[in-house]
């Protein structure tokens, strides 16, 4: 595998926002704590050392150790990091994504492994202390049309359950097996098509499919929709409900990113909470602006709560209450030994909102780091970019920039009449100056003869162009494909394309992923197979 990087702002691909956080500009120092740096760490692990009482410690191993429990055979070195997690010097590198069926976009891998890596990184820097990479299941969220789908081969496969509009991670496989796994071509390897067919619910599912893909590596899963982790919550729910401290902290934070020229990611309410509902439902809290004194209903049901009686209740039961995108967060940073979190650009973005919050509740805020992006090329495509002449990181430019590359190392004649045009317009523009002096009212004659000329010869230019192109209309056809496949729909590969399109050819690229990516080094990796 031959590996080379440039910077993201060469791909074109990436937002401002990440860019200038990549560059350190000044005006987004603000918004994270310590910048992605070997050095940086030494200071965020004393600090996160004093503030994570081994109380949250032991919660967390106990409730990950049921959860593995749902496993046949857990993966030794998992298991050593379950170990590792209930010593003091051990700390997690987290990564959080939805559950996608099948992983989803590679993006999902890429963070992964980027992960992993840091983790291997920062035990060669800082040898006295243990670093478990981490997967945070998304397992509340309840966007299930996000997450039915994956696309194989240029095929798409999707799941259509019966959306309870409740957390993604309760929901049972059925119908899965005759609508995706029964039509899955034969060399999908084994462990994709078990880790569904062996659980019961998505969740257990998505945890038996990162442990057969990452399990040797180490990577610990974790799903806090859990009653018992639940109670770490309590103290951010009596804060939400009664002072509604995250939207105010939002809410500067946005006024400041967008005095910086930076637009949110995110939208924060009043309350940002949801409702786990005794029909399995996962509806927003909001406040009941109509009544006399302060309700809080939850949507779409006729349920309704005085502040007192919420607050009452997320003491009794803190597991009837879901975080939104704004505390969910602080949700994970409470629960865990945390360093870093690894996120795409989006989510780096709308980190940055929300360090008011983590002061508001006394939580340190992680060090934020982009996760590893990439662009992977077959064998066959690599092949195809030499043969016309081309880099691997020259399909990031425009197609009619690469077109006219690939005409070049052709010999194709570049067509312009730009000359041409020139010295028409100096000619009918001494015509003109003869119609002035000897009759003005044949000026505008002249001006429209000049334009129907003008007209003439563009079009004689497209003429030309077209039939300088058809000389080497194949290898336009190709480069036209093959930025196609390597950039599905103008996008980069990793957001569409699901990695057992690489996987069933190429069983290593999780190991080769491995060794290429410098979470660190903050660049984009290009890979090619050789």
């Amino acid at each position: 595998m031959s590996v080379t990087t440039l910077r993201y702002a060469d791909t074109g691909a990436f937002s401002p926002l990440l860019i200038d956080y990549l560059a350190r500009h000044e005006a987004l120092a603000p918004f994270y704590h310590r910048f992605p740096a070997l050095e940086e760490f030494a200071a965020q692990l004393e600090e996160k050392r004093s503030s994570y009482a081994a109380e949250a410690r032991q919660r967390l191993v106990t409730d990950l150790r049921r959860q593995y429990a749902a496993l046949n055979e857990v993966h030794p070195a998992v298991q050593a990091n379950l170990d590792l997690l209930e010593k003091e010097t051990t700390f997690t590198i987290t990564t959080g994504h939805q559950l996608n069926l099948f992983t989803g976009p590679l993006y999902f891998i890429y963070k992964i492994v980027t992960a992993v890596k840091l983790a291997r990184q920062l035990k060669e820097k800082y040898p006295k202390y243990d670093f478990v990479p981490l997967y945070w299941m998304a397992t509340e969220d309840h966007d299930f049309a996000e997450i039915n789908h994956f696309s194989l081969f240029g095929k798409k496969y999707e799941w259509n359950a019966a959306d309870t509009g409740g957390p993604v991670g309760r929901l049972p496989l059925a119908g899965l097996q005759e609508e995706v796994l029964d039509q899955l071509p034969a060399d999908v390897p084994a462990a994709f098509r078990e880790a569904y067919q062996e659980s019961k619910t998505l969740s257990e599912a998505t945890l038996r499919l990162t442990h057969a893909l990452f399990g040797d590596l180490g990577l610990v899963s974790l799903d806090a929709d859990s009653p018992a982790l639940k109670q770490a919550l309590v103290p951010v729910l009596t804060k939400e409900i009664g002072e509604q401290a995250s939207n105010r902290a939002v809410q500067a934070a946005n006024a400041q990113l967008e005095a910086a020229g930076y637009k949110p990611q995110v939208y924060s309410r009043p309350l940002n909470l949801f409702f786990l509902t005794d029909t399995g439902k996962r509806e927003r809290l909001e406040y009941d602006a109509a009544q006399d004194c302060v309700q809080i209903t939850v949507r779409n049901t006729g349920r309704c709560h005085t502040q007192q009686e919420l607050l009452t209740l997320a003491q009794e039961h803190p597991e009837f209450f879901s975080p939104n995108v704004v505390l969910r967060p602080l949700y994970q940073e409470l629960l865990l030994p945390n360093l870093c979190y690894i996120g795409g650009g989006a989510e780096v973005a709308y980190w940055f909102q929300l360090k008011g919050v983590f002061a508001e509740n006394g939580v340190p805020f992680p060090i934020l780091l982009p996760r590893n992006s990439a662009q992977f090329i077959g064998k066959a495509s690599v092949g195809k970019l030499r043969k016309l002449g081309l880099t691997a990181t020259d399909i990031f430019r425009p197609l009619p920039e690469l077109k006219k590359q690939v005409g070049a190392t052709l010999g194709q004649e570049e067509v312009s009449l730009a000359a041409q045009q020139t010295e028409l317009a100096a000619a009918f523009q001494a015509i003109a100056d003869l119609a002035q002096r000897l009759d003005p009212t044949l000026v505008r004659t002249v001006a429209a003869e000049q334009q129907k000329v003008t007209g003439i010869v563009a079009g004689l230019e497209k003429r030309l162009s077209k039939a300088a192109e058809a000389k080497h209309e194949t290898a336009y056809s190709q480069l036209t494909a093959l930025k196609d496949k390597l950039m599905p729909g103008g996008h980069l590969q990793e957001r569409t394309d699901n990695v057992l399109n690489i996987l069933v050819n190429n069983p290593q690229f999780i190991q080769q992923l491995l060794a290429a990516f410098d979470p660190l080094a903050l660049e984009f990796t290009v890979l090619e197979e050789e």
